[in-house]
């Protein structure tokens, strides 16, 4: 295994390595870091012979650096998109960059290589910083900006400060991937060739955004799921942002990504440092699917709070109740999904304040003394006697204009002077840019956790932000798109340290808020507010290319589904639903002896698979959009494997193609687990898993296969 980061100090070169795969960095004549290589890992000694090749001959109106600079910042013949903008005080908007220093620190898991520079005239310093892992080929950088002036001098305004630009190799073609979406219809897979120019995907939302998510892939338009090199990156960022693909004339491509959104200016007065989210990069081998697989360690790994564990079965009392909520009610409820074999009750919207509708109560945190007179406890009391954990819906990024606390504090909300507050949704966005608000908002959250035996929090945010103004703010308004985000992780952290044992669900009216970012602080996702489970194998399978199983909340819910109207069987709503962390989220009062009766079965058939789908391998092995879709999890070492199985529609009596399988042994032959019938590793590798499908519409079946000893 080489160095994880290897520096030749005479010819300014250094290379990162990951598990299988390194990044090239250079420094040219004039100072500019330049990326040589990204791919396959190079020694330092193959990596310097890059330097010695001849560079493109003279090119009349560019500069052959465009397209190849890691640190892209803007100036003298540099055309191309700028990863890095600044404007000084006197105008002036081009940077001159000296290089300072490196340094290399080792850490716990990896290693830290920071790259300085200085600005030739101007009181500013640029630090790159570069985190490699040896168990993962995804990488990390982030900048960092510092103001060395001293008091009295003038401000430096922040134009754009991207997390990172990754220099992708000259393909023969490039082809993007991404996911669109909308409310209900999120992560939709795209891929599309890739235009010249620039190719921006971006939120201004304030938030993640449904409509688009912080990731894209590059290959060279061959890659298919099981072959094929791929680019990729993500960036850890849960507020505006955006991401920029570039392609030059000169078949150069870069991938450039940060918080923040244009026309935003970010100020730096002297001493001040700003320290951007870090994007993480990968180049992988083996198709998509081996990419996807690669994403899903990392975020195993080195990104969620408590990897080791399998999320609980839950239950969500919302369609069953919406603001109709009862002690009794929730009794009921929690009687009913105890008897499933579910694990966690979670009571959702209407438990607090004037709550009864949409349009009051946000921001007063008490339960309502009407529906609730003794508080909590009881009900918390009874959930647990049960042998469920508990878990509660909060927003407590929102206030709605009927509230107490917005009759106390109407200034605690994003506003514009002079300009209409809309309520969408009812309701308006606290301003967690001020630190009073993000104080209050920690003391009201941790008061609740502290007071009652709260298990589990379903963290939602039902809207986007509007009129972004901060009237107080001073001479920088604009740091709340920044500070917004970063205290909503300060308040996180706080009450994950001081509540150590609560578990924490992210929402955003579904998908809305889904991002590395805040999956550091997230146990698990919502990941639509579609369960139509049609629709679900659509937006599961575009969700599955960045993030993993383990975090992907799905429901089963009635039949018609309360969205679509449309109807589905239990067995097939189910099946979908295993395909990440189930949950079930129906109305159990109006749900037959038989379908109570098969609900239990399938909930135990998910906890033997569980720890293969939250913590095993997954294969995607037909997309939905065919007659057939399916989908494999296979344990590391692939002693066990679990199929699911889907076919919407049959077609002229058209019989069902097996499944080739993936991930086992060849050698081996494998059990299944509910009839008994053994398999040849090499037979379902290579003609593929019989898989007996119902003749009717939505037949679905879940596979579970042990490896004979």
């Amino acid at each position: 295994m080489p160095s994880l980061v290897a520096h030749d100090s005479s010819r300014r070169l250094w290379v990162l390595s990951g598990a299988s795969s390194c990044y090239v960095l250079h420094l040219d004549e004039e100072d500019r870091l330049r990326s040589p290589h990204w791919g396959s890992q190079l020694t330092l000694e193959q990596a310097a012979t890059l330097l010695d090749r001849p560079p493109p001959g003279y090119r009349a109106f560019e500069d052959p650096a465009d397209g190849t600079l890691d640190l892209s910042d803007a100036g003298a013949m540099l055309f191309g998109h700028a990863g890095l903008q600044i404007r000084f005080a006197d105008g002036t908007r081009d940077l001159e960059l000296r290089f300072a220093d490196h340094r290399v620190t080792d850490r716990e898991d990896g290693a830290e290589l920071a790259l300085s520079f200085t600005d030739r005239h101007y009181p500013l310093t640029v630090e790159v910083r570069f985190r490699v892992r040896s168990d993962t080929e995804v990488m990390e950088r982030r900048l960092v900006l510092r103001h060395t002036g001293t008091a009295g001098d003038d401000p430096i305004e922040v134009v754009r400060a991207h997390s990172a630009t990754w220099v992708l190799p000259r393909l023969d073609d490039y082809r993007l991937s991404h996911v669109h979406g909308r409310w209900a219809a999120e992560t939709q897979l795209h891929r599309t060739a890739l235009a010249y120019g620039e190719t921006l995907l971006s939120s201004r939302r304030g938030i993640t955004s449904h409509q688009a998510n912080p990731w894209v892939m590059i290959d060279d338009g061959t890659a298919a799921e099981e072959h094929g090199a791929v680019y990729s990156c993500a960036l850890a960022w849960s507020g505006s942002w955006e991401l920029t693909v570039q392609r030059l004339p000169t078949e150069r491509v870069t991938l450039s990504a940060g918080a923040g959104h244009a026309p935003t200016v970010r100020r730096l007065d002297p001493g001040a440092e700003l320290v951007t989210p870090y994007c993480a990069a990968a180049y992988t081998e083996g198709g998509f699917g081996a990419a996807s697989r690669v994403w899903h360690h990392y975020q195993l790994a080195h990104v969620l709070p408590h990897p080791e564990e399998v999320r609980p079965v839950l239950y969500n009392s919302w369609e069953a109740t919406e603001f109709d909520l009862s002690m009794a009610g929730q009794s009921m409820l929690a009687e009913r999904a105890a008897a499933l074999g579910v694990e966690l009750f979670v009571m959702d919207d209407g438990w607090f304040g004037a709550r009864t509708h949409d349009a009051a109560g946000l921001g007063d945190w008490d339960p309502n003394p009407d529906r609730f007179p003794d508080g909590l406890k009881p009900l918390i009391a009874k959930v647990h006697s049960l042998g469920m954990r508990f878990g509660i819906w909060v927003e407590p990024e929102m206030v709605n204009p009927d509230s107490d606390l917005y009759r106390a504090h109407p200034d605690w909300v994003l506003h514009q002077p002079h300009r209409r507050r809309t309520e969408h949704r009812n309701q308006l966005v606290l301003n967690l840019a001020r630190p009073d608000v993000a104080h209050w908002l920690h003391d009201r959250m941790n008061r609740l956790l502290a007071e009652n035996a709260v298990d589990f929090v379903k963290w939602d945010m039902n809207r986007p932000v509007t009129e972004a103004g901060w009237p107080d703010a001073g001479p920088d308004p604009e740091r709340l798109w920044l500070d917004h985000t970063r205290n909503l992780y300060a308040v996180l952290d706080r009450l994950r340290a001081d509540h150590p044992d609560v578990r924490f669900e992210a929402c955003s009216g579904g998908g809305g808020r889904l991002d590395l970012g805040i999956l550091a602080r997230a146990d698990q996702v919502w990941t639509s507010d579609n369960t139509d489970a049609r629709d679900r194998l659509t937006i599961q399978h575009g969700f599955s290319q960045l993030y993993p199983a383990r975090v992907m909340g799905t429901w089963v819910t009635d039949s018609p589904n309360p969205l679509t109207k449309r109807r589905i069987p239990l067995d097939f709503r189910f099946h979908v639903a295993m395909a990440g962390v189930l949950a079930i989220g129906g109305d159990l009062a109006r749900w037959s002896e038989a379908e109570l009766t098969r609900a239990g079965e399938l909930v135990r058939d998910y906890q033997e698979i569980r720890p293969l789908v939250q913590h095993g391998l997954q294969f995607r092995l037909r997309p939905p959009g065919g007659d057939l879709c399916g989908i494999q999890y296979v344990d590391a070492g692939g002693s066990a494997t679990a199929v699911l199985a889907f076919r919407c529609s049959a077609h002229l009596a058209q019989p069902d193609r097996p499944l080739p399988l993936r991930g086992l042994d060849p050698a081996a032959r494998y059990r299944d687990a509910a009839s008994g019938e053994s398999h040849h590793g090499a037979v379902l590798l290579t003609h593929g898993l019989p898989l007996a499908l119902p003749p009717e519409d939505y037949a679905s079946r879940m596979v579970h296969l042990l490896r004979e000893a």
